[in-house]
């Protein structure tokens, strides 16, 4: 079983069954771009840098899952799914062959198998522990999808965001 079949037929249903994709305000984002490719010599570009699955709940991307083949083992995606993830400055991260999800906090540093997938509401309490009337008021407000925004700049608004919210008074 190729990867393209092992995430149609093993990993898609797993996601829905956890409630992605089915809770409202969560989203499957499918093949998202993290980078566009460094700019080489000549303007050519390196290869992308492509999340398999990244996993939003309220407008704010929570998780990344790896996927590969059914035939692989479930280790062989871990590297890449915590690149991504420290990339986009998640905690949560996942690897997966269908069979068998492999869970990574990058937070805490637990790692290990796992039966299933966090659901919106688990993994939402798991990143923001303390809750908080401001994040949730933030998280309501429509993200305007068609602006470009590159990873980092999503970054840069979200901390800012998570700052208000804690009261902090100096934002940099």
């Amino acid at each position: 079983m190729n990867e393209s079949e092992t995430r149609a037929e093993l990993i898609d249903p797993k996601l829905k069954n956890c409630g992605w994709g089915v809770v409202e305000d969560s989203k499957i984002l499918r093949e998202y771009n993290i980078t566009a490719g460094k700019i080489q010599t000549g303007g050519g570009r390196s290869k992308k840098l492509t999340a398999d699955y990244v996993l939003v709940y309220k407008g704010i991307k929570l998780a990344i899952v790896e996927a590969k083949s059914a035939d692989l083992e479930v280790g062989e995606g871990v590297a890449q799914a915590k690149q991504y993830a420290d990339k986009l400055q998640l905690q949560t991260t996942y690897s997966t062959n269908g069979k068998e999800i492999y869970s990574i906090c990058l937070k805490t540093g637990e790692e290990g198998i796992v039966t299933n997938y966090l659901t919106p509401d688990e993994l939402w309490n798991k990143t923001f522990s303390e809750q908080n009337e401001w994040r949730d008021k933030f998280a309501s407000i429509p993200e305007d999808e068609h602006f470009g925004k590159r990873f980092y700049q999503e970054i840069a608004i979200n901390n800012a965001l998570e700052a208000v919210a804690q009261g902090k008074q100096r934002i940099l």
